[in-house]
């Protein structure tokens, strides 16, 4: 089987000639910029062994941006944390230094939850 055929999915076989096959692409995520951005910052104790910790959701982008942006994070507040699924966590309850120090750089912060 070539190469081009296994990038095909959901076949749908045609009898006309100008029929054209729609391949799967593995696009990246294009990052809004900061001032288009909204996120949203919270404190998770749930399935955590009753520790916090806080969350920064709705980052839209790529996924090396967004590590970048929970590194920059969690060095400031001086904790570790992880950066995926378009979410950042970092150990710790540190909503309001979290959301001042995105506030200075330009995204639109907002509260979640109590």
């Amino acid at each position: 089987m070539s190469k081009n055929k296994k990038q095909r999915r959901n076949i749908v076989y045609s009898t006309n000639p100008d029929f054209s096959y729609d391949e799967d692409q593995n696009k990246e995520e294009i990052t809004l910029d900061v001032n288009e951005q909204k996120l949203y910052v919270s404190i998770d104790k749930k399935n955590r062994g009753g520790k916090e910790v806080t969350l920064v959701e709705g980052f839209i982008g790529n996924s090396e941006d967004l590590k970048e942006l929970g590194k920059y994070l969690k060095s400031k507040c001086g904790v570790g944390g992880t950066s995926k699924n378009n979410v950042i966590n970092i150990q710790g309850n540190h909503r309001e230094k979290v959301m001042a120090l995105l506030s200075d750089m330009g995204y639109h912060v907002k509260r979640k939850g109590g």
